[in-house]
């Protein structure tokens, strides 16, 4: 099983907005409610995630997807 952070999407979900997070051979990347992608830090991420995994958002969903190959992984193309 292929555990490497290029494996995986995190999803940030509200009622009407998804954001995406994942990283690949560049680095991390945010891909925007409006499907924008952003060049991300490591430290940026982790902002962004860890006020909705203390609760400090309620309405905000963290949905965390593995595949076992980076290339499986559904990415949209902005």
């Amino acid at each position: 099983m292929n555990l490497t952070n290029e494996t995986y999407i995190i999803r940030m979900e509200t009622k009407t907005l998804v954001e995406l997070y994942f990283k690949d051979a560049n680095g991390w990347f945010k891909i925007s409610a409006r499907g924008r992608k952003f060049r991300a830090t490591p430290e940026q991420v982790l902002n962004h995630l860890l006020p909705a995994l203390a609760g400090l958002a309620p309405a905000l969903k963290v949905r965390v997807e593995h595949y076992d190959e980076p290339w499986l992984r559904p990415l949209p193309t902005p």
